[in-house]
């Protein structure tokens, strides 16, 4: 059996080696990046040698910002060189590249912690239709009022709504959470954090609340109507969304008042259901990403298993209403979907896929929710309750359900890319 073969040695960057930030701006046009790095490599041929530490490029309506951290190598033979000598031969370097290909390039010193800091950077998503400026003012105030920097900002999307991400670094969470829910109630923006790394993209099932999430209105509402009992339903709704009553009971007590309404109303009101906007984008997107998508509701069988059909969902859970005779009864079939009944459900439906529960994602609206959210790897409040947002790890209080895939990461180019959107 071959023995295995050693480590690799890799050198580790001298953070007391003179180090340089480049910065290009001008007009964009091809082979300004090579040209710079072209330039760069030349200098390796003089004194010093160079090597590249960090490069961030953007380009904002054709005009380009590049920016480039090098640092000086060690050069057997030769003395080490000093900063000022450093920087002399850069400017030399990019005083040429500026000559050759009409963009300005300045050049500065730069620390270590310039290039690598100590802390794990976050995401910060700022949604809106439209974003106001003083919604991107105000997160970018409180994130140097925490002691944070903003890293990058990109626009994830302007379609359905306006989305940019900004990168950053050097902020404790709960601070930037806390510094950043104030921006969001004061500016009516949607900001959500994440923390940058792999897990933010490793998500692979979502489970999705129904009433008032992936479809608009309440269920139990539209049959209570046809029982002639809607004002007082909607009351107990409302009272068990906001948390004042316990969900099983206020269930039990909104179920009993349907006695009597003949099956078929259950085919009516699955008829009229409406999709929250932006719902078939979500689902398709996420299934064409790989994502297990499912439904897990506190409504009924009845009305969640064809919807899951038409869907094409891979799973559901639901109450079942009890029906005798072609008649509700007014009573219920089998355990109770409530509230700690949707984290086992969504607990359930993670093992049967082989996928932990870090890797998955919940959206909700009521208090319900509560504990499916806060038991998903990532739980949003979609148009939630103002104490269900409080407890959630993000909110969302857009109409359309697929800007859930901004907080996901994803810009509205890969979305077209993964299903070309035909119809919200």
């Amino acid at each position: 059996m071959p023995l295995d073969a050693p480590p690799l040695q890799f050198p580790v960057p001298d953070a007391s080696a003179p180090r340089a930030v480049l910065t290009v701006t001008g007009a964009d046009r091809p082979g300004v990046t090579a040209r710079l790095f072209s330039a760069l490599a030349g200098v390796a041929g003089e004194a010093p040698a160079v090597e590249v530490l960090d490069v961030e490029q953007v380009v904002v309506h054709g005009h380009l910002v590049l920016g480039v951290v090098v640092g000086a190598l060690p050069d057997e033979g030769r003395p080490a060189i000093d900063d000022a000598t450093f920087l002399a031969h850069l400017r030399r370097t990019a005083d040429v590249v500026a000559a050759a290909v009409g963009v300005d390039v300045s050049v500065e010193p730069a620390s270590g912690a310039d290039v690598a800091g100590a802390d794990r950077p976050h995401h910060v998503i700022v949604l809106g239709r439209p974003v106001p400026p003083e919604a991107v003012a105000g997160a970018a105030q409180a994130v140097a009022g925490i002691g944070g920097n903003i890293d990058a900002i990109r626009r994830l999307s302007d379609y359905p709504v306006t989305s940019f991400e900004l990168t950053v670094s050097g902020a404790d969470a709960t601070a930037l959470r806390t510094a950043l829910a104030s921006v969001a109630a004061s500016t009516g923006a949607d900001i959500a954090v994440e923390q940058v790394g792999v897990a933010r993209r490793s998500k692979r099932l979502i489970v999705l609340d129904v009433d008032s999430t992936l479809v608009r209105g309440e269920v139990i509402d539209e049959l209570a109507a046809r029982a002639g009992r809607a004002a007082e339903v909607a009351r107990i709704t409302a009272a068990a969304m906001n948390g004042e009553l316990d969900f099983a009971e206020s269930l039990r007590a909104r179920v009993a008042v349907l006695a009597g309404l003949p099956e078929e109303v259950l085919d009516e009101v699955r008829e009229h259901l409406v999709l929250t906007p932006g719902a078939r984008t979500l689902i398709r997107t996420l299934q064409r990403l790989g994502f297990r998508c499912g439904i897990v509701s506190g409504g009924f069988t009845q009305i969640t298993d064809p919807l899951a059909e038409s869907l094409g969902l891979d799973f559901a859970a639901a109450n079942t209403l009890e029906v005798v005779d072609g008649r509700l009864t007014g009573g219920l079939v089998g355990e109770i979907v409530d509230r700690p009944g949707k984290a086992r459900a969504l607990t359930r439906f993670a093992a049967q896929y082989g996928i932990p529960l870090d890797q998955t994602v919940a959206v909700g609206d009521g208090a319900n929710d509560l504990d499916m959210l806060n038991t998903a790897g990532l739980g949003i409040a979609f148009n939630a309750k103002p104490f269900v947002r409080e407890q959630a790890h993000t909110a969302l209080n857009q109409p359309y359900l697929d800007a859930v895939l901004q907080v996901l990461g994803f810009t509205r180019d890969e979305v077209i890319d993964a299903v070309p959107v035909s119809g919200r």
